[in-house]
């Protein structure tokens, strides 16, 4: 397992007006993904797909649980 965090930024429209939305998310990677994210250097673009869960069972915080992942060139 893999824990680390994902900085987020895009250009987003709302009530017809374009908004920057900013956000760190926190987010885990287990087996295959995991051993991706290890080899990975800092600061690498990547993009994601997963589904968001608590981070253990007697947690409410929620955690992006990625289930791919595909580096940026």
């Amino acid at each position: 397992m893999v824990e680390f965090r994902l900085e987020h930024e895009s250009e987003q429209d709302e009530a017809g007006r374009k908004r920057t939305v900013k956000a760190e998310i926190p987010a885990v990677a287990f087996q295959a993904q995991a051993h991706l994210l290890a080899k990975a250097e800092m600061n690498t673009e990547v993009t994601v797909e997963g589904f968001l869960g608590a981070k253990t069972k007697r947690s409410k915080r929620l955690v992006l649980h990625v289930t791919n992942i595909e580096f940026v060139e």
